[in-house]
């Protein structure tokens, strides 16, 4: 029995080795095969490289291509169209009409002159008919209508006042919508010189469009009467603030000055102080010389012929001084005719006249 053991031991033991020596040799010849089928690889890339890198640089400008044709498509131009007409048309139908062109619009509002054009184009910029890019934006000014729709109350107004408000509304509105007729009328009134007494239109007229307006305006009473003041004696300068105080008509006529007197004095007077005239008689007024005078000084009469007007209008003269300083002279309401007013001023000094607030007349000092 032992030795039956023994053979049986021995050939397991044979077995097992014919078994690994088998799987050894096939192991062996797998890693033989590997290395033969890498060699290969390598052989068929070193055959193969040209058509390697030929698909590379294909496939790079193939990707080259693409990418310039997106950034064409990208940066290409919009397309042109053709700017309509749309003045004269309602808003929503010239939005419309710029919608089909793929045009936007940029609207500004405006006053116009009549109210039949509320909500309608005035205007458009680019005109009709000019050729451009779809998208671009078209200014498009809209009328708001008329700024006032019926005529105010200016009975009670002075008339000055109401041309400067007419003014200021064709400055900002852009359209004379009303007008003052020319020549005015005037009457006799217990009312203030200037001020409105009738009208026509009458007030809250519906206003369609530019429209004139007519006024009968107050000359003041027809027979007033004033008391002369008592201006013998007083400083020129004096004279001429009362003057301007009481709006009367005066003429100065000037002389040397007398011993015994104060110069740059009125030294006469027509009519006398405490008689009544009417409002637009003219005072006589005498005024002397100055003492001495300053170097590069004078002593003169300004003098100038002011259009005739209806009742008196302010008037104003001042003095601009070598220096640069400007003084006024007088400020009166006066009616019009001869204007006088005796200065003493340097040489070169420029004196300035004007009516209303305008300008009407300059002349330069001299000797």
């Amino acid at each position: 029995m032992e030795g039956f053991f023994e053979r049986r031991t021995e050939f397991y033991r044979r077995k097992t080795w014919q078994l690994v020596a088998v799987h050894k040799g096939s192991t062996m010849r797998n890693f033989r095969n590997f290395k033969f089928n890498a060699a290969s690889m390598e052989k068929f890339a070193a055959n193969h490289l040209k058509l390697f890198i030929s698909m590379m640089a294909g496939l790079l400008i193939f990707v080259g291509i693409v990418a310039i044709s997106i950034f064409f498509v990208a940066v290409r131009g919009a397309e042109q169209t053709l700017v309509p007409e749309v003045r004269g048309k309602e808003l929503t139908e010239a939005l419309l009409e710029l919608q089909v062109k793929e045009l936007y619009p940029r609207i500004q509002l405006r006053y116009s002159q009549s109210s039949r054009d509320r909500g309608h184009i005035l205007e458009q910029d680019p005109r009709a008919g000019t050729i451009v890019k779809a998208g671009r934006q078209i200014r498009l000014v809209v009328s708001q209508g008329v700024m006032i729709n019926r005529v105010e109350n200016y009975v009670g107004r002075n008339i000055d006042d109401v041309r400067m408000d007419l003014q200021l509304f064709v400055a900002s509105s852009g359209s004379p919508l009303l007008m003052i007729k020319e020549p005015l009328l005037y009457d006799f009134s217990a009312e203030a010189p200037g001020t409105i007494l009738r009208q026509k239109p009458e007030p809250g007229t519906d206003i369609s469009g530019p429209m004139n307006l007519e006024f009968v305006v107050s000359r003041g009473p027809e027979h007033a009467l004033v008391t002369v003041p008592q201006l013998v004696g007083l400083s020129l300068s004096s004279v001429l603030e009362q003057i301007g105080r009481m709006g009367i008509v005066f003429e100065f006529t000037l002389r040397e000055i007398r011993e015994g007197e104060r110069g740059e004095t009125v030294v006469y007077q027509s009519p006398p102080a405490g008689t009544s005239v009417t409002s637009n008689a003219v005072i006589d007024l005498v005024v002397n010389s100055p003492a001495r005078l300053n170097d590069l000084e004078t002593f003169k009469l300004f003098t100038y012929t002011i259009p005739r007007n209806p009742y008196p209008l302010p008037v104003r003269l001042e003095a601009l001084l070598p220096s640069g300083e400007r003084i006024r002279l007088i400020s009166v309401d006066y009616p019009g005719g001869r204007f006088t007013v005796p200065y003493r001023l340097p040489i070169g000094s420029t004196l300035f006249l004007s009516m209303m607030n305008r300008e009407i007349h300059r002349e330069v000092v001299q000797y």
